[in-house]
């Protein structure tokens, strides 16, 4: 029987949920199941891969988030020649006090877009590592502490390989989720093309609409949305099911299952519920799920891509829901 913990969340964050998916909306059109998503992911404590072509608003969304959330937001622009330092911090010499100091790096925002993020060396990527799994980062004999709401949102183009460097599964599996955003209905980009009003100018027009307090709260909230017993069975099958598959080295690792779960409740939370449904599970499952599998017979290409799509669906499609 399921537990009624409806005291235990306050519902007034179901009707704030759904002000900051249209304040966000206002700025990103035609992308409400999108948002819902990423707020799902941050609300979860989730690290964000956005993968998709240019000019499809990956940017826009992160910036019109930090907006509405009112979140310290710093932009990394990733490429060839950036330094692990440039995003950590570096030790400078101080003429005035004789000394080093630590100046700190963009790392050390609530919130971090990580602009095509397999531009970089994998010695800068994997600056994010140590920051993206326990909040902190190491220099020297230094360990800092990162803000509480410390969330990295990274992008990449899935269709250029040149002078690129694929994220290793370590880092992959960092992240919550993946999704792409797709191109607007064309009555939509047309209303865009006819509109005086730029998405930059939505942006700066954008009020913040909940407190850092607020936000601590709604996280903490998402650990009391109620999930069944045979619901959480459901979510192991499929992680399960992904360990054996013959088409699969790799399969969901322990902390892509908890991550599972984790963004269940939040999808839940996001949708005005305190408890989880089969279908939200099969809503996200692909998200979650895809980036974290290889293949045995790896092309090295975008296909890879999209076999691990076909894959998770498949496993969807096949396994049998509980009643």
């Amino acid at each position: 029987m399921m537990t009624n913990t409806t005291e235990k969340i306050d519902s007034e964050h179901f009707t704030l949920v759904d002000k900051l998916v249209r304040g966000i909306g206002k700025v990103l059109l035609g992308k409400e199941e999108k948002i819902k998503k990423v707020l799902s992911a941050f609300l979860a404590s989730g690290h964000i891969l956005i993968e998709d072509v240019p000019g499809v608003g990956k940017t826009t969304l992160v910036r019109a988030l930090g907006q509405v959330l009112g979140l310290q937001l710093s932009r990394i622009q990733f490429t060839a020649d950036l330094l692990p330092t440039d995003i950590t911090g570096v030790q400078a010499w101080d003429s005035d006090s004789k000394s080093f100091s630590f100046r700190k790096g963009p790392i050390f925002a609530e919130l971090v877009l990580a602009d095509e993020i397999n531009r970089a060396s994998p010695k800068t990527q994997s600056a994010l590592l140590e920051a993206m799994a326990e909040k902190q980062i190491s220099i020297d004999e230094m360990t800092l502490s990162l803000p509480g709401l410390f969330t990295v949102i990274a992008t990449q183009n899935p269709t250029e390989h040149h002078g690129t460097y694929p994220l290793p599964e370590s880092q992959l599996d960092r992240f919550m989720i993946r999704l792409d955003l797709g191109y607007l209905e064309e009555a939509l980009e047309k209303s865009l093309l006819l509109s005086a009003q730029k998405p930059l100018n939505e942006i700066n027009e954008t009020v913040s609409l909940v407190t850092g307090d607020t936000l601590v709260a709604m996280r903490d909230a998402i650990g009391s949305v109620h999930i069944e017993s045979s619901v959480a069975d459901y979510i192991l099958s499929l992680v399960s099911q992904t360990r054996k598959h013959p088409d699969l080295s790799l399969g969901c690792s322990t902390r892509g299952a908890m991550d599972f779960a984790a963004m269940s409740r939040a999808y839940a939370f996001v949708s005005g519920r305190d408890y989880i449904l089969v279908d939200d599970v099969k809503e996200i499952a692909t998200l979650v799920l895809a980036h974290r599998l290889v293949l045995a017979q790896p092309r090295m290409d975008a296909s890879d891509r999209f076999r691990c799509l076909e894959i998770v669906d498949g496993l969807l499609r096949q396994t049998p829901v509980p009643r």
